[in-house]
């Protein structure tokens, strides 16, 4: 996802000159420097100072440029939120803040750098839009598209590799889910990395349960998807989230409101269940997302009981 960031800033930025980056200090991780070095005179970098990061780029988007700030999602928006919400947010400015490094699967960090809360802040903001990508495809369609919808976004990327799911014609539009997976008996929704565990689940549920799952990738939190929300509900019966963020505020709890005022059915949100994360080397991620319930067993499981409250 990083890399992909990074490649498809440097293409817009040559197709619009109103296009610049400002960084913290991490444009190596961030994949930015290659920015930097193709447009030096477009690119800042403010150091160690996240809340002048945000400042910055709220002033270079008053000044007539489409401003993308970006540095790891436990500083941005952890330490800058009134910045975020007061210079960006409440004036509705041409700032696209694109993190990473978000959720539990930061490496061997800890606690201290896995932003569990972000969606949840961010989505109660108003103005900003809030997406977290699946994919390297995804990043891409994305990236490209919000440069050119005037103002604020919030893109969520996480710090592993991840599958390809999606193809090169593949779809993409602001407030739509994408439907990867259809099927009659229960939905799950999911973004970012925990989108491959709902199908590995979906798998695993058709050949071992004969259940028939649909499988969303709701990558666009706010605006939220109310209209697919309620489809899903009223056809399926039962939906189940999956989130690599606090069960509490991001996308179960979107979901959740959504149907509660559309279409109320049995719902099972999949979280980290409001505590805190601990540190993980990469080659013990998915033993650490097991731990925290958000492993495709985990998943299947919350698919079978959550059918068993499903009104017949």
């Amino acid at each position: 996802m990083r890399k992909v960031y990074g490649d498809t800033l440097v293409e817009i930025g040559g197709i619009d000159h109103r296009i610049v980056c400002v960084g913290a200090d991490t444009t190596d991780s961030l994949k930015i420097k290659k920015f930097a070095d193709y447009f030096p005179d477009r690119f800042f970098n403010v150091g160690i100072a996240e809340a002048n990061l945000v400042s910055v780029a709220a002033g270079l988007a008053i000044a007539g440029k489409i401003a993308f700030a970006s540095t790891y999602a436990a500083f941005l928006p952890g330490r800058c939120l009134d910045q975020i919400r007061n210079t960006i947010c409440y004036p509705n400015l041409d700032v696209k803040l694109v993190v990473s490094h978000a959720g539990l699967t930061v490496g061997p960090d800890g606690a201290s750098h896995q932003q569990i809360e972000d969606l949840s802040t961010m989505r109660a903001i108003p103005n900003v839009r809030v997406l977290v990508p699946a994919d390297s495809v995804t990043v891409k369609y994305l990236v490209r598209s919000i440069a050119t919808i005037s103002g604020p976004f919030y893109v969520r990327l996480a710090r592993p590799s991840t599958e390809v799911i999606y193809g090169d014609n593949a779809n993409f539009q602001l407030g739509r889910g994408n439907v990867l997976r259809d099927g009659s008996d229960t939905t799950i929704m999911a973004c970012g990395l925990m989108v491959t565990r709902a199908l590995d689940a979906a798998n695993i549920l058709k050949s071992e349960h004969k259940i028939d799952c649909r499988v969303v990738d709701m990558f666009s939190i706010k605006p939220l998807d109310a209209e697919l929300v309620r489809d899903c509900a009223r056809n399926t019966g039962a939906i189940v989230t999956v989130e690599e963020h606090n069960a509490i505020g991001g996308l179960g709890s979107a979901v959740a409101e959504s149907s509660a005022d559309s279409y109320p059915v049995p719902i099972r949100r999949l979280g980290v269940r409001d505590i805190f994360g601990e540190s993980a080397r990469d080659d013990e991620l998915d033993n650490l997302l097991e731990k925290y319930g958000l492993a495709p067993k985990e998943i299947v499981g919350a698919v079978i009981e959550c059918r068993s409250r499903i009104r017949r």
